[in-house]
């Protein structure tokens, strides 16, 4: 199954760009770093942020899923770079038969309705694997370093689309993370487990969604 079958068959109309919490019904942003803490102890912040980025990603990704690595790259200022893998391929997958099977599309940009722009594209990198497949501590890292000046880093939008458990999942800079699902069971232990992490702004909504089947009390970290 190819990653446009997998997203028409259980995500019907969704875009993979962010914000996915925001474009999608079932689903949970939380919070991975504390920006009052940023000013105070840099080190310290960042050390939150790839604690709680990291915690989630192995909570939803077991080394047989099966996965789509998909990313958004643009590359505006770089137009000779579009046929080179960007080095979430090339650093980050242990697996280099693997990375044979790796697909490259041009689509519509994903943020022309945001920015009003209509002549430019986005390219699509796509990359089915195994989670044993994927340096995910180093790599997740790299993604959450790209705002804080902070090397090695992933400046495009990388989604990891879970074919087994029905989820996707992304960080969309150190401050947070989304996670969204096909169904609300695929989500209620995350919920449960990683409750205090939901982002304040957000929780309301997502206490409606998946809150109803959750026993106060029974939530840890």
């Amino acid at each position: 199954m190819t990653l446009d079958d997998y997203m028409n068959k259980h995500f019907p109309d969704l875009m993979l760009c962010p914000p996915l919490f925001y474009s999608w019904e079932i689903g949970i942003r939380f919070e991975l770093g504390n920006p009052p803490m940023f000013r105070i102890d840099k080190q310290q912040y960042m050390e939150q942020v790839y604690d709680r980025a990291i915690s989630i990603y192995k909570y939803l990704h077991k080394e047989s899923d099966e996965i789509f690595v998909v990313t958004n790259a643009h590359f505006a200022d770089e137009p000779n770079l579009i046929r080179r893998k960007p080095k979430v391929y090339r650093r980050y997958i242990t697996n280099k038969e693997v990375l044979k099977g790796l697909k490259h599309k041009v689509i519509p940009y994903v943020f022309a309705d945001v920015y009003g722009i209509d002549d430019f594209e986005t390219h699509r990198f796509i990359l089915k694997c195994f989670g044993r497949d994927i340096k995910y501590m180093s790599m997740i890292k790299a993604i959450c370093n790209n705002d804080v000046a902070i090397k090695p880093k992933i400046y495009h939008d990388v989604f990891f689309v879970n074919f087994t458990t029905g989820t996707i999942f992304h960080v969309y800079d150190d401050r947070g993370c989304d996670v969204v699902s096909n169904s609300k069971t695929a989500l209620m232990n995350l919920y449960r487990d990683y409750n205090e992490w939901i982002l304040n702004y957000d929780r309301s909504r997502i206490d409606q969604t998946l809150g109803s089947n959750f026993t106060e009390g029974s939530h840890s970290i």
